[in-house]
Formats: structure tokens, sequence, C-alpha cells
């Protein structure tokens, strides 16, 4: 099966309709595709050949949306670089990921110590070399590629194809509906697959994006009441601090305004009441990278009547628990559906994604008797900080490569701030402080991972197996 090329077709389908607004400037779709067009041929100059694969490390700005267009129009595949991670970090992904270029930004040229980087000021100097765009995408064709850390610590890099961000719009919009007036309010990276679904979106909807460079909960509160967006996606803390700033100003949601979808965790019903109040509906969502974002949405209606849960499957797909029989029953959730990536790239190339057509989350969660999905525990050690996934093992593989480091425990420890942040104890080999120990974390891990306190101790938690019990740490703190 075969998609129409999607720049193509939505400039053909919806030309003159608003696609990107980003501070005082907005484009169309025609505009857009125009622009990607020639942003494909100055990749073409610049020795990009069409259908490979290239690192893109970029801010949220028009400019990277129209390197990634020119991408999608060339056929490469996308490797998404967070460019909050350190140097390191993202060296590991480069090499992973056996990328032939990388394009950056050139705020960010430093992040990146190694041959073939294009920066965007040779692109946008470059002069465009003729192509022929394709007119059809094939639907397992690879359009991004993310990394994310498993419990492993090493992270994994998901590939994500044209059907499954197909099937992940087209379920969302027929659980939330679609009309010509929609625009989203993008203030989640877009390296994530929460901000580059909402690109994908706009290309499949016709649908405008409101473009945010960071997240600006002030900015975002005034967009939201004076009619400027209509949906906004965002995590727990992000709309606890939109609601601080609504109700600050004592102002309501728009009338246009209809709904925020809220992911990266449950959403405490405490936020849900006061959003209600001023008008503001909250979706909750649980969805993950390897399924191109959301795989149930709980609706507004019924957030009181079932706290904590991420509700049900959006309309293609189907999740269940892995051997229970009884609704209530804690298992892994287990996920089916074209959403479900086809696999890894580079060292976890091998690994199946899929038992018998179904993703084993690694999730816990149980089903409740009308089919609601509560999820139990985030891959059971996951700290989610201020929206960012952040893994114990990548941390504790860090300290565990100082040789004054002989066992370290990380978990994760409330935080009013962040919702939550990792800290971490240490048994030593030999005696070190603990701000020697935290600049050498600081130059391997980006700095939303480095722990916030460091306890040292005679030893760590540990089953019959010789097992670290993270859930132990958490008592200790």
């Amino acid at each position: 099966m075969t998609y129409p090329n999607w720049l193509s077709q939505r400039s053909y389908l919806s030309g003159d309709r608003m696609a990107l607004s980003f501070q005082e400037q907005q484009w169309t779709f025609s505009e857009i595709n125009e622009l990607a067009l020639a942003y494909a041929g100055k990749l073409k100059a610049l020795g990009i050949k069409e259908d490979s694969r290239v690192a893109i490390l970029a801010k949220s700005n028009p400019e990277s949306i129209f390197v990634m267009y020119g991408c999608l129009h060339l056929g490469c595949e996308m490797v998404m670089l967070n460019e909050r991670l350190a140097q390191a970090e993202l060296a590991y992904q480069i090499d992973d990921s056996a990328v032939a270029h990388i394009l950056a930004a050139d705020l960010l040229k430093d992040k990146v110590d190694v041959s073939g980087v294009i920066l965007f000021s040779e692109i946008e100097a470059a002069a465009p070399a003729e192509f022929e765009p394709q007119k059809q995408w094939m639907q397992d064709r690879t359009i991004s590629i993310m990394y994310t850390s498993g419990t492993t610590g090493s992270p994994k890099g998901v590939r994500q194809t044209a059907e499954n961000h197909f099937s992940s719009a087209v379920s969302s919009a027929l659980n939330i509906g679609i009309a010509p007036e929609d625009v989203w309010l993008c203030s989640v990276p877009l390296f994530h697959i929460s901000g580059f679904s909402i690109l994908m979106r706009s290309l499949i909807y016709g649908m405008g994006v409101r473009l945010h460079e960071k997240f600006d909960a002030k900015q975002s509160a005034e967009e939201i009441c004076r009619g400027k967006v209509t949906y906004m996606s965002l995590v727990g803390v992000m709309l606890e601090r939109v609601l601080a700033n609504v109700e600050e100003a004592s102002m309501q949601a728009s009338p246009q305004f209809k709904a925020i979808l809220a992911g990266g965790g449950p959403i405490p019903v405490g936020y849900i009441k006061r959003a209600e109040k001023s008008g503001i509906p909250v979706l909750q969502t649980y969805g993950m990278t390897e399924t191109s974002s959301q795989t149930t949405t709980l609706q507004s209606a019924d957030a009181e009547r079932k706290i904590g849960s991420s509700g049900k499957p959006l309309f293609l797909y189907q999740v269940r628990i892995d051997g229970t029989e009884k609704p209530g029953e804690n298992g892994e959730i287990l996920i089916h559906g074209p959403q479900v990536t086809p696999g890894y790239i580079g060292k976890f190339a091998e690994r199946k994604v899929q038992e018998d057509g179904w993703l084993h989350t690694g999730d816990i969660g149980y089903l409740d008797e009308e089919g609601f999905l509560f999820v139990v525990d985030r891959r059971s050690d996951l700290i989610v900080s201020g929206g960012e996934n952040v893994y114990p093992a990548e941390i504790e593989k860090v300290l565990l490569a100082h040789p004054a480091v002989r066992e370290a425990g990380v978990c994760g420890a409330p935080d009013e701030k962040w919702g939550e942040v990792p800290v971490a104890y240490l048994v030593l080999n030999k005696e070190i402080s603990e701000e020697e120990l935290l600049t050498f974390c600081r130059g391997q891990i980006a700095s939303y991972k480095v722990p916030k306190s460091l306890s040292f101790v005679e030893e760590l938690p540990r089953n019959a197996s010789n097992k670290l019990l993270r859930r132990e740490l958490r008592k200790w703190l």
C-alpha cells in the first residue's frame, strides 16, 4: 500500500489554509510545501542522497520544520536528536544510527564533534539542485527514528513508519474529531514523539500548528484564553503551570479551545478539577515512542469516576494485560495495532518488538470491568522529570564508570517543580566528594538526568539473585 506524498497532497487539497504560526509569522500549506521543495533541493546540492538516513539536531522553530519537510520530500529517514543531551550521549546515538549526515542548527554545533555535520546556515546559503519529489510513499517507509532508553540503560533507536504516523493521526481524529479551524499549540519538543506527531497530524488533517520554541506557561495560558488555539499537548507538570497562570490572571479558556491532551504519567484529579473550573477539558493519555504517541485516552467526562485511568484504546488499537483473567489484576500491558513500531535500529536491530503481534511494553497495569486502563508503574523504575523520561539504569551506568564508585542505585524523589527528580545512593571504593562525582556526571549526561543528591551508604537493597531493588530505595527518601 502507498500514500500520496503528504506535503504535496496537503498543498493541493488546502493550500491556502494556515499551516504554521510562530511568533508574528505564519505560513500556508502551499508556502510550506514550496519551502520544503526548496530545502530538499538545497540538501541534495549539499550531497544528501534520496532515501538516506540523516540526523537532525535542532530547536523547535520554523527553520527546523523546513529542514524536516525537505527531508520528507527527499525520502530521508530522520534521526531526531535531543538537543538537551550531553555530547557523549549524542555521539552514541549518531554512531549507533550510522547516519550519512548530521544536520545541525548553528547554535548547537558544539554538541557534535564528528565529521559529516552540515549546519543550517550552509543549507540556507546553498543553491537548490534539481530533483523530482516522490509522488507516493510506501506505508513501510521509515519517516522518523527516536531514541528511547530502556531498563538496560542503553538508548534504543525506535523506527516510526508512514503507517505508524498515519494510523496514530487517524485514531486520534476518530477520538477527538477534526475541524477546519483547529490549531494545535505545540510547546513540546519536536524531537519527541509528542511534538513530531503534531506535525504529522498537521499534514494529514490540514491543521494549523502554533509553534513555541520552548514551553512558556504564561504565553500558553494567554493563547488558550484568547482563542488562538484549539488543542495542546503537555505533561502533568506543564499542566499545573498553565492552570496557575490562568487562575492568577482570573481568566477562562476561550469557547474555541477544545482540550489539553496530557501524558507522561497519571494526572492528579485536583488538576483536572481546577482545569474544569477554568473551562479547560483535560484528556489523559497513555503512549510511548514505540507506539507513535497515544494508544489510550481518557475522556474528560470520565475523569472523576475513573481517577487515575489512562482511558480506553483508540479505535484502531487493542490493549490487554498479559497473563490475567479477571478485571483489576495487575500484569504487563500489551498493545496491538498499526501504530506499533516494526522495530529498532543499530545495537538493538535484532531485538523482537512484538510477540504474536503484541508489543510487550514493560509497563504494569490493569483493566477494570469497563475496559479502562490503569497504569500502575511506568516501566517499574521510570522517573518522569518535567515531562522527560529518565531511566535509573542509564544514570547508574555513568556513576559506576567512576573508579570511586562500587555500587550505584538511582530512584525518583518527589519534587514540587519537576514532579520527580533523580537521586542516587552509592557504595564507594574510596572517599570522594559529592561535588566531584556530580561534575563527572555533568560531563556524561544531560543536566536533567544528573542526580539532585548523592547519599553514601554501606550497602544497597538487593534480592536473593543480587538484583538491585529500586523500590526499596524509594522507602529511604
